[in-house]
């Protein structure tokens, strides 16, 4: 029976939570779990060591992000197929996914049959948004303003991120594997696409758009996120 079966590669940072998946997934005859990481680092050692037919990923991970891990996998391998399984909502997330190589981005308030379809499909090649995703999609759309940060590259959107975190660009350097002065490049071509003059506009105008939020700001367990 597993032979067959769909194998995944699943990365969440919280333990619990992937036991729940790992219960979950025990249940499909048609998959099987072949490895699970808590970090971007060790999910791309076992991209290489297990070759899954999917990956399943959070956004939020210590250290480098989903995205990074994207971006990631797919220069090694163009033929991978990812998941993004997030809290986050704002279609920006989704959006920069997808951009970055990911064939689907599924909210985590979504039923869990919705993960198991969005499994079966992404192992098919098709791209899957969730409901909740795919109506936020569409209102931001029509909406216009969030769509600003439709002209930030992946790389670029994670940049902004983590400078409206505090960190330095030093530090944003390390976590990415880039120099300071791509990152220092990145600063201020951030800015000029979002049309801001600041550091103060710009993490009001990231608030704003959801790209990040108060709770974000004052996590205290950002700072072990770094090392």
């Amino acid at each position: 029976m597993n032979g067959a079966a769909i194998r995944i590669l699943l990365v969440d940072d919280h333990a619990i939570v992937r036991e729940g998946y790992r219960a979950l997934l025990a249940k499909q005859p048609d998959m099987l779990l072949v490895a699970e990481a808590g970090d971007a680092a060790t999910a791309y050692g076992l991209f290489r060591d297990v070759d899954p037919d999917v990956v399943v990923t959070d956004w939020s991970l210590p250290g480098q992000s989903g995205l990074e891990l994207i971006g990631r996998i797919r220069q090694r391998d163009l033929r991978a197929k990812i998941l993004v399984f997030s809290m986050h909502q704002n279609p920006a997330f989704a959006w920069q996914a997808c951009r970055a190589g990911a064939l689907g981005y599924i909210g985590k308030n979504e039923d869990p049959e919705t993960l198991l379809q969005a499994i079966r499909d992404v192992r098919r090649g098709r791209h899957v948004l969730s409901g909740s995703v795919a109506q936020a999609l569409a209102m931001e759309k029509l909406g216009g303003e969030g769509w600003a940060l439709e002209a930030l590259t992946p790389r670029e959107f994670e940049i902004l991120r983590l400078l409206v975190a505090a960190r330095t660009p030093a530090q944003i350097a390390k976590l990415l594997n880039i120099s300071v002065k791509t990152v220092c490049n990145s600063h201020y071509l951030i800015k000029r696409k979002l049309g801001v003059g600041s550091d103060i506009e710009l993490t009001r105008l990231a608030i704003k758009l959801n790209v990040v939020d108060l709770l974000e700001l004052t996590d205290p367990n950002e700072p072990e996120r770094d090392t």
